[in-house]
Formats: C-alpha cells, structure tokens, sequence
C-alpha cells in the first residue's frame, strides 16, 4: 500500500523547551511521536535518544524479525539504552520518554506502545483510539472511578505509570490491525489529546481531509497543522507533537 505522512512538533505556549521528538520514516513507513520526561534535560535526551535509535534498529532488523516482534524489540532495545544512559550520568537518572509508534507493511499497521501518547485511526469518519494509556487516571477508568470526561479533569492525569527507560526492563503493547484504504492515522502525545477533545480531532481531520483515499501530502500537513494550532488555542501548556498518515 502506498502510504503518505506528514508530522508536526510544536513547543506549546507555556513550555521553555520541547521534550518532544518526532520520526518520520518514508524508507521502511515508522512512525513514532516520543513525549520524553526527566529534570536537566533528561526528557529530551531520551526523547531524542528514541527516534534516533528506534528507526536505526528497524532498518538492521526489518528483514530478520516479524513486525510483531520487531516492533516489540525495538522499543526494548531503545528502554535499555536509555537506562543505560541515566545510569552512567547522575544528573539524567530517572528520565524516560513515552513511545507511540506505527510501522507499517503491504496489509498491516503495527502498533507499539509504552506511555500516555496515543494512535488514534480513524475509518468511515469515525475515531477510534488504538492505545491504552499507561497512567495513573487510565486504571482509575478501569476500576470505573468515573468516565472519560471525568477523567480529563483529573489533576493526576500527568501521572505515569509506565515509560521507556525509567526502568530497566519494560512491557510494551504491540497491536495488529488490518488496514483498509481509506484509514487515517494519528500519532500524537498528550499535548494534543490532553487539550483537544477526541470529537473535535476527528472533526478537523474530516474537515481538512474530506476523502481520505485521495488524501494529499499538503492536506496531511494542514491537518496536522490545524491541530496544533487548536491546542495552542484551548492552553498549550504541553509540547504538542502529531503525525498523521494517510493509507492510499
């Protein structure tokens, strides 16, 4: 399948730095929006350290390892170097950075996944969220404390339970989905989903992007754009990163 991207990272109105990090890989279609966390620096460096490693381990492996597992690997491997690296340097210890990641092949997207930054597709001019939230609010919507309203008006919901290199050994949720030709994906960390409800992301990516299988590389990029620009309006007090795919 052909497959078009276009990515966004976006420092936010509030922020001094951007400890998001991007990748956008045509050659072997990954994806990946790093959200990374840690004082001195430490969130950009291992936000950094993940769409460095992440898209140089699946190229020397891509032809060896079933996605699946390739996916999988790859996040582990980036979680190791990380707290490695935190280790060796007092000033770094404890950071580490969200993952959200798609690769994708003739008929299928993989999805990987550690954090509270997100993959949302959306099909037939509908949203659906593809990831589960590793964080503190996500298991109070599990034990039903309250619903997904409720939930955004937690002052928890920064907390994380889960991210790549905090720790030495990390689980990741891996996803397999059958794609259809007229999917959309969207790759964000929760500087947008935090502050732009799901309702109006799915409705100015309907509205930029009107038929999804003749999707153009400037409609992704002004979709992506637009959703920037909506989080910067409703606060922008998170770094704000997105891709978007388009499945032609």
């Amino acid at each position: 399948m052909e497959v078009i991207a276009s990515g966004i990272s976006d420092i936010g109105k509030k922020r001094k730095t951007n400890q998001d990090s991007i990748c956008v890989n045509k050659e072997h279609h990954f994806y990946v929006v790093a959200d990374g966390m840690g004082g001195h620096n430490g969130g950009d460096i291992a936000s950094q350290m993940s769409v460095k490693i992440l898209p140089e381990f699946i190229k020397k492996n891509i032809s060896k390892v079933e996605p699946e597992k390739l996916i999988s690997s790859a996040i582990g491997f980036v979680n190791n170097e990380i707290f490695n690296h935190g280790q060796k340097n007092a000033e770094l210890k404890g950071m580490g950075t969200t993952i959200s990641s798609v690769l994708i092949t003739e008929t299928y997207a993989f999805i990987g996944n550690v954090g509270d930054s997100r993959v949302y597709m959306i099909n037939n001019g509908k949203l659906f969220q593809m990831t589960r939230d590793h964080s503190l609010v996500q298991e109070k919507l599990n034990l039903g404390v309250y619903d997904r309203e409720g939930a955004r008006n937690d002052p928890q919901k920064n907390i994380l339970i889960k991210t790549v290199g905090f720790e030495k050994d990390v689980s990741v949720d891996v996803y397999k989905y059958k794609m259809s030709k007229h999917d959309i994906f969207i790759i964000c960390s929760d500087g947008l989903h935090g502050k732009v409800s799901d309702s109006d992301i799915l409705n100015i990516v309907n509205t930029k992007i009107q038929n999804p299988r003749n999707a153009t590389q400037d409609e992704l990029t002004d979709a992506a754009q637009h959703l920037v620009n909506q989080a910067n309006i409703n606060g922008g007090q998170d770094n704000i990163s997105v891709i978007l795919l388009a499945v032609k």
